[in-house]
């Protein structure tokens, strides 16, 4: 009996790809970033599962081309990448990788509260530039992060966890949200609308999926309404801030400052604005860059494409209308 076709269409850890060998006949494209597109869409004629990632953008002309495809398994959390309207309504599972990060992304979260707080890059480049002559008084004066407020846009598991950091340095939990959370009380977490979040926080981090519902959901409104001192911190996706407006809001001074792990175009042109400003932490998306998260992604996103391929329901079904018992 022959086995399952599949395309893997990113190099994932070998926790991933030891549970593919002997299960599924696969390509795998052991290149960075995403395949060309048009060799893609050959590859996919006669696969019936696609291992994607964040580049691969899965839209109904890649669908149109894979006529056998049962599932789309994302190597994330975030299926902006995904139409998954299109594939639900050719009845395509799609699935997604969410707890294996979950740790990993509020480390990094909180990395880039401290960096951005306590101006680390930056003073990172002026030790090393050679201009550090003397000690003074007010050389690179930070923020206070212990007993500040930090306002959490989107409490699901990722913010949940950082909320859970937060109280570590006994700061005051706020959180805005589609509704309130079973347990946010248990965490010392106040729900508020957003705006009034984002008057009262010191810290904004966001941590909600991106959708057409959160697209620019912080624009130049939001960002006058953000105190001057506070900073604002995006480990989720990159369009969920107009990039325009917070270029304008930290070079003019509406807010103190940003730490962005996630851009709208990654990987990021180096003539974007945000570069140029020295109180902009930037690192290149790496929220899940840990080595247990990325073998957990692997895992998971292996697992899932297999439980469908094999006639099992996938743990981390996105488009549960798609299954039939």
């Amino acid at each position: 009996m022959s086995l399952p076709k599949a395309y893997v269409g990113l190099p994932i850890q070998e926790a991933g790809l030891k549970l593919l060998r002997g299960n599924v006949d696969f390509k795998i494209w052991e290149k960075e970033g995403a395949p060309p597109r048009d060799e893609l869409l050959r590859d996919l004629k006669d696969v019936e599962g696609l291992l994607a990632g964040l580049p691969i953008r899965v839209d109904g002309e890649l669908l149109d081309a894979a006529p056998k495809l049962k599932v789309v398994s994302n190597y994330a959390v975030g299926y902006d990448n995904i139409d998954v309207a299109a594939a639900t309504r050719r009845g395509i599972c799609v699935t997604n990788t969410p707890e294996v990060l979950t740790q990993a992304t509020a480390d990094l979260t909180f990395a880039l509260i401290l960096a951005s707080a306590r101006r680390i890059v930056e003073a990172s480049a002026f030790l090393r530039s050679g201009d550090w002559k003397v000690w003074g008084p007010e050389l690179l004066v930070g923020t206070d992060v212990a007993g500040a407020a930090t306002g959490i846009v989107g409490f699901g598991q990722i913010g949940q966890a950082v909320a859970r950091r937060a109280r570590g340095f006994d700061m005051n939990v706020l959180y805005s949200d589609t509704e309130r959370k079973p347990g946010a009380e248990a965490l010392g977490a106040k729900y508020l609308p957003l705006e009034e979040l984002l008057r009262e926080s010191d810290f904004v981090t966001l941590h909600c999926l991106l959708n057409e519902q959160t697209r620019n959901l912080i624009g130049e409104k939001e960002l006058r309404t953000m105190k001057k001192t506070a900073i604002l911190i995006n480990a989720a996706r990159g369009p969920l801030v107009d990039q325009e407006a917070l270029f304008r809001a930290c070079s003019e001074k509406w807010i103190c400052g940003a730490g962005l792990d996630v851009f709208v175009k990654e990987p990021v042109p180096m003539d974007e604005p945000l570069l140029t400003l020295p109180n902009v932490t930037t690192v290149p998306h790496i929220g899940s860059a840990s080595g247990t998260s990325r073998n957990g992604m692997a895992t998971r996103s292996a697992e899932n494409l297999l439980a469908v391929l094999q006639g099992r329901k996938p743990v981390n079904l996105v488009n549960e209308e798609v299954w039939k018992d």
